[in-house]
């Protein structure tokens, strides 16, 4: 038998091309979509790239694009799509953010669940985000990695999800979370093992507008 190594090999340039072509007309609506404001096929663009996740990346990489912007418009869609379910949620509503935003002389014990609890001291951004959350009906999770997420979900059961964290753990966590429960999420500003930040203009606004108060 003769195998056609040819033919093979122009149906797998042909595929590579059509994919390739695929990619790109998801990362130019997910584009314009973050751009403008105005969300486009959400549901195919954010299933293109979350399938093909690894070679957008790399194509930002080739043309000197700074590749987080897929992350950033990964959770921009995620955050419209699922805006309207989460505000309709209007208790059991989790915060989570992460641990490295605590300031270094934290005195928070970390619970093997729920993870830091926030003592107010002042120290850090967390006090002003917590003092936001007790305003719109949040409970406030500092964790110290991505497993807690999961214990929360499982044990303390919330209804809908706001997330805090670099971008591609955000994307990452509201990729997985969003089939659960609706999710929103803000990327950090400065990310890192410690000292990272948030804008928290932005949380408390975010918290806001999905709040009963507007």
């Amino acid at each position: 038998m003769i195998i056609p190594y040819e033919f093979i090999g122009k149906v797998a340039v042909y595929f590579s091309l059509i994919i390739f072509l695929i990619l790109l007309i998801a990362m130019g609506l997910g584009a314009y979509s973050f751009k403008k404001k105005k969300i486009i096929f959400p549901n195919v663009v954010l299933f293109i790239l979350d399938l093909l996740y690894s070679p957008a990346k790399q194509i930002c990489r080739i043309f000197s694009i700074r590749s987080t912007i897929i992350d950033e418009i990964q959770i921009e869609i995620r955050n419209a799509v699922n805006l309207d379910k989460f505000i309709a949620q209007k208790k059991d509503k989790a915060l989570i953010g992460p641990q490295c935003m605590r300031h270094p002389e934290c005195k928070a014990r970390c619970d093997p669940i729920r993870g830091y609890k926030c003592l107010g001291c002042g120290k850090c951004d967390y006090t002003f985000i917590k003092k936001a959350c007790d305003k719109y009906g949040y409970k406030l999770y500092i964790i110290p990695g991505g497993s807690f997420v999961k214990k929360i979900m499982k044990v303390d059961k919330p209804k809908v999800a706001f997330g805090i964290a670099c971008f591609n753990e955000l994307n990452e966590s509201m990729r997985d979370l969003s089939p659960i429960v609706p999710v929103q999420g803000v990327p950090l500003t400065r990310d890192g093992c410690f000292n990272t930040a948030v804008n928290v203009d932005d949380v408390v606004e975010k918290m806001r507008l999905c709040s009963d108060d507007v």
